[in-house]
């Protein structure tokens, strides 16, 4: 069986994946559970690059452990661009305030930078790029993104990063107050995985 291995350890992010690419044939781990442990320095410009740094960083570390069996190699890098704030905090957004700041103490900086911006200048997106590394080299990357705006004040416990302070004007909640369900249906990571997913039925019967 095929074997997708996504470079993260966020169980968050593995539980969306998981749940999106369920019908596909094949095993999907994360790198901590396929026993790989790597610093990887982003570097990137874009979400692409950074994507594509990880999976092919991940996929150059299993093809040195020559292990038996086909893999396909992945990654995201995705972020919240803030329209009135020059796109911030883009490619910088686990990095902003420091990597170890918690999300809660980030998203109250940005209400706080965002004051007296009125509702119609809150606009913003969520941006998620996600990589593959296919047996044999082949490297494809995909993009989702999800307008929205930002609020004015954390709402619901359902996510993670800066889902409670993204407010999606069509479902009149943010991102942290939706279901699983409803989440995977709209969010930025389905969107890139949804594309992605096409990639790999494309190439699974080829594999």
């Amino acid at each position: 069986m095929l074997q997708i291995i996504f470079a993260t350890g966020n169980e968050g992010k593995m539980r969306e994946i998981r749940a999106i690419l369920e019908d596909l044939e094949v095993g999907i781990s994360s790198m901590k559970e396929a026993g790989l442990d790597l610093e990887i320095e982003e570097n990137g410009t874009t979400f692409e690059e950074n994507a594509m740094i990880k999976a092919q960083a991940a996929a150059d570390a299993l093809a040195a452990q020559k292990r038996p069996g086909k893999y396909v190699v992945m990654a995201d890098d995705s972020g919240l661009e803030i329209d009135c704030l020059n796109g911030e905090p883009g490619i910088y957004s686990a990095r902003y305030l420091g990597e170890e700041t918690p999300f809660n103490v980030k998203s109250r900086d940005f209400l706080k930078r965002m004051a007296d911006v009125p509702e119609e200048e809150r606009t913003a997106r969520f941006v998620c790029a996600i990589a593959a590394v296919f047996p044999g080299g082949e490297a494809v990357t995909t993009r989702g993104i999800v307008e929205g705006r930002i609020g004015y004040e954390l709402r619901g416990d359902n996510g993670f990063g800066y889902d409670p302070i993204f407010y999606l004007p069509e479902y009149d909640r943010t991102a942290a107050e939706l279901s699983d369900e409803e989440k995977n249906q709209i969010s930025h990571r389905s969107r890139a995985l949804g594309l992605m997913k096409e990639e790999l039925k494309k190439r699974i019967s080829l594999l």
